[in-house]
């Protein structure tokens, strides 16, 4: 049974505004190599205001069954830093047309993957959302918003921090009936752009996926005579396209 890492959607939250912020945050999906232990994040404002963003983190935990949870980021056994994810900074007050970023840093144990949900949450300032603004710029900004209804979106991305150790062991079982793809290594894989196209017509195509398997699991799909089946194994750096035709 295949078991890959549910896609993460973009989620809106909807406030009622007239002039409103138009944040972007690029790819939904991020990944932090074994050798390093932090990664740069942009998030861009192509609206006609400035963007107040919150940066919300929760680690995404897999139960033996293979259905996930998310809980905070806890402290190390010190409590004097987070074993996890954390951004800095965790606010970020982005100019309209601008662009402005935060480090996703990992602190804490590296010998297994880690998967955090990193959520990018615009927001009108208030006092205790520790904004560096002043009471006079809050009530500003506020003022500018006040009238009409508009949506301000933030969004949700999946982070993936691979172990210290990083290892590919990608296997392949391809039968006359079925293809299965198992992940033998210790960190997820990515099958990008998955295509189902008939083979005397390439306009004749299921939509293009994208799937994670993560260490321990399998992707696999039924060969259906006159299809066939593209798509990019992508194990970190190195990619490789494939072709498989149907039974």
């Amino acid at each position: 049974m295949k078991r890959l890492l549910s896609v993460v959607s973009l989620c809106g939250f909807s406030l009622v505004l007239h002039a409103a912020p138009q944040i972007n945050v690029g790819t939904v999906y991020d990944y932090l190599d074994g050798d390093k232990s932090t990664y740069l994040k942009r998030v861009f404002n192509s609206g006609d205001s400035t963007a107040f963003v919150k940066v919300n983190i929760l680690e995404i935990v897999y139960d033996a069954d293979g259905t996930s949870r998310e809980i905070e980021v806890k402290s190390q056994a010190d409590a004097r830093s987070r074993d996890g994810l954390m951004a800095s900074p965790a606010r970020l007050i982005v100019p309209a047309n601008g662009m402005q970023g935060t480090r996703l840093l990992l602190m804490g144990e590296r010998d297994r993957e880690r998967y955090f949900r990193v959520r990018f949450i615009p927001v009108v300032p208030e006092k205790e959302d520790e904004f560096a603004v002043s009471a006079q710029e809050r009530d500003e900004y506020k003022n500018t918003l006040s009238a009409g209804v508009n949506v301000m979106t933030g969004f949700g991305t999946v982070f993936f921090v691979r172990p210290k150790d990083a290892r590919f062991d990608s296997v392949i079982e391809d039968s006359p009936g079925r293809y299965r793809l198992r992940n033998n290594g210790n960190t997820v894989v990515v099958i990008d752009e998955f295509r189902n196209c008939a083979l005397k017509d390439e306009t004749a195509c299921e939509p293009t996926t994208k799937h994670h398997v993560r260490a321990g699991n399998s992707f696999e799909f039924e060969k259906q005579a006159g299809r066939e089946y593209r798509f990019n194994l992508v194990e970190g750096d190195s990619k490789k396209t494939l072709r498989v035709a149907g039974s």
